[in-house]
C-alpha cells in the first residue's frame, strides 16, 4: 500500500505543480483585447439610458465590469486618439495632429511591442488610420500617392504579428462597395455600387478579396475569432486590438438590423441598426471567450475614438451626447467624453463605477502594470496613468490631470474642474465639471486663482509636449 501511495505521489506531484504554475502564469499574463468604435457618442449605448438603441452585449459587459462615468478620448478626432491608445502619449508628441495627418513613428513604443516583449501574440483588426498601408496601390486617403510615401506605417512595423485593416473609413455594410449618398460622407468621385477604393490589407502588399460582404463589424470579427482560437490552441497569451468602423459615415445597415427599428425614421434605422449589428459581434467575441474557456483570463476594454459626428442630430449622424456640450472635433465634453468599460472577471467587481476622469492614454500604463513592465525603462514622458489603483480603490482620486490640445483648442481637467480655450491657449474658460458636465457656467471670473493654476499647469504640459515633438524623447 505504501509503495502504491509513494508511486502515485511521485507521478501526480509534478502534474499538480505544473497545473499550479500554469494557473499562476494565466493569472499574471491575462489575454488583453481593446475594442474601439468610431464616432460613438457618450449617449449611444443602452446601459447609458438611450431611448431606442439596443446594445445588449455592451450592456452586459458594463454590468460585469467597471463603467467609467468620465472616460475621454485623448483627442476630438480618430487618428490622434488611436495614437494615444497605442503609446500612452499625446499624439502631438509624435506628429499625429488630425485624421490623415502624420503617422505612428517607429521610434514610439507601442502596445503591441510591449506585448511581444512579454511573450504575447499580437493582432489588430478593423480601422488602422495611423499611416498608409501601401506605397504602390492607390488606396483610401493617402495610400499609394508619392507625396504621402513618408507616412507609410503599417501595423507590421509596430509589433503586430497579424493584421486585417483598412487605412481609414469604409461603409458599415458591404464595406468595399460605394453606398448611396444618403449614407453620408460619400465622395463625389465615387459611383454607387462601384468599388469604394479603400482596401483591407493583411500584410504588406497583400490585399484581402474574400469574405467582405455584409455587415462590416461581422467581417472584422470573422478575422478576430480565428486569431483568438489559434492563440488559445497554442496556449499563448494574446493581445488583440479591434477597431470597428461603426458608426462612422457612411452608415448603412442590413435589413435584419433595420427591422429592429422599423417604427423609427429611415436614418435612425440605419444608424441604430449598424450599432446593434456591431454590438452583436461584441457578444460573439465574449461568447467565444467563454466557449474556449479563457473568459476568466481575459481583460476586455471598450470605448469610442471621439464624440458623435455632425453639428446636430440629422441624417445618418444620429449619435447623441446626452446633453453634453459639443460634438466630434470639439474639446468640450460632447466631443471627447465617450463610453468606457473595462471587464476583468475575478479581478474587477461586477457593477463597479469609476467617477474619476480617465482617458485613452491610460490604456498603455494600465496594460504595462498588468504585464509587470516598468515604464521607466522606455525613458520618455507618458500622459496616462495606471487605472487599476483607482478601480480597486487603493487610490481615492486621480492626481495627474488630463491634458488636451487639438488645433486651436486646449483643455485640462482634474477630478473637479476643467479649463477650455479655443484660441490656442491665450484665454481660458473654467468649469466645475463634476457638478456642471454641460459646461454651462463659466467660473473664470469668479475663481481666478484656480483658473491661473490650471492654465499654468497646461502651459507646463505643452512645453513637455512640444519638446517631444522636437524629438527630445528619442
Amino acid at each position: 500500500m505504501y509503495t502504491i501511495l509513494k508511486t502515485l505521489i511521485v507521478f501526480l506531484l509534478p502534474l499538480l505543480i505544473a497545473s499550479c504554475q500554469k494557473k499562476s502564469t494565466e493569472a499574471t499574463r491575462p489575454n488583453i483585447i481593446l475594442i474601439m468604435t468610431d464616432d460613438q457618442g457618450w449617449g449611444d449605448t443602452g446601459y447609458n439610458g438611450h431611448p431606442y438603441l439596443k446594445t445588449p452585449s455592451i450592456d452586459e459587459m458594463a454590468s460585469n465590469g467597471v463603467v467609467f462615468n468620465r472616460f475621454y478620448a485623448a483627442s476630438a478626432v480618430c487618428s490622434p486618439t488611436r495614437g494615444s491608445v497605442m503609446t500612452g502619449r499625446h499624439p502631438l508628441r509624435y506628429g499625429i495632429c488630425h485624421a490623415n495627418c502624420g503617422h505612428l513613428r517607429t521610434e514610439e513604443v507601442t502596445l503591441a511591442e510591449m506585448g511581444k516583449e512579454a511573450g504575447y501574440v499580437t493582432g489588430i483588426f478593423g480601422k488602422w488610420h495611423l499611416g498608409t498601408l501601401t506605397r504602390d496601390t492607390i488606396d483610401a486617403n493617402r495610400g499609394g500617392r508619392p507625396q504621402h510615401d513618408a507616412h507609410y506605417s503599417p501595423p507590421s512595423e509596430h509589433g503586430f504579428d497579424t493584421y486585417f485593416v483598412t487605412e481609414s473609413k469604409v461603409p458599415t455594410w458591404d464595406p468595399m462597395i460605394t453606398p448611396p449618398r444618403s449614407a453620408g460622407d460619400v465622395s463625389l468621385s465615387l459611383r454607387e455600387r462601384e468599388p469604394f477604393n479603400t482596401l483591407y490589407w493583411s500584410a504588406p502588399g497583400k490585399i484581402v478579396t474574400e469574405n467582405l460582404a455584409g455587415d462590416d463589424s461581422r467581417v472584422i470579427m470573422d478575422r478576430v475569432i480565428p486569431f483568438v482560437e489559434d492563440a488559445v490552441k497554442k496556449d499563448q497569451p494574446f493581445l488583440g486590438v479591434v477597431w470597428f468602423h461603426t458608426p462612422h459615415l457612411p452608415v448603412i445597415a442590413g435589413e435584419l438590423y433595420k427591422e429592429q427599428y422599423k417604427d423609427l425614421s429611415e436614418d435612425q434605422q440605419h444608424f441604430y441598426g449598424a450599432l446593434t449589428a456591431m454590438d452583436e459581434q461584441v457578444g460573439r467575441l465574449r461568447r467565444t471567450l467563454r466557449e474556449l474557456g479563457v473568459a476568466e483570463q481575459t481583460v476586455l476594454f471598450f470605448t469610442s475614438d471621439n464624440g458623435p459626428e455632425g453639428a446636430t442630430v440629422t441624417g445618418r449622424t444620429q449619435g447623441i451626447t446626452k446633453g453634453l456640450r459639443g460634438r466630434k472635433r470639439s474639446l468640450y465634453e460632447g466631443g471627447i467624453r465617450v463610453p468606457g468599460i473595462m471587464e476583468w472577471p475575478g479581478i474587477i467587481s461586477p457593477g463597479s463605477i469609476l467617477e474619476s476622469p480617465s482617458f485613452t492614454s491610460d490604456y498603455f500604463p494600465t496594460i504595462a502594470s498588468i504585464l509587470n513592465i516598468n515604464l521607466e525603462k522606455y525613458d520618455r514622458p507618458y500622459d496616462g496613468v495606471n487605472l487599476l489603483p483607482l478601480i480597486n480603490g487603493t487610490v481615492g482620486r486621480r492626481e495627474k490631470s488630463l491634458a488636451f490640445r487639438f488645433q486651436q483648442q486646449a483643455s485640462l481637467m482634474n477630478e473637479a474642474y476643467k479649463i477650455y480655450s479655443d484660441d490656442g491657449g491665450k484665454t481660458f474658460e473654467l468649469y466645475d465639471i463634476s457638478s456642471d458636465p454641460s459646461e454651462s457656467v463659466d467660473l473664470a471670473a469668479s475663481h481666478p486663482q484656480r483658473l491661473n493654476e490650471m492654465v499654468a499647469e497646461w502651459h507646463q504640459w505643452r512645453a513637455s509636449q512640444e519638446a517631444s515633438a522636437n524629438e527630445a524623447d528619442y
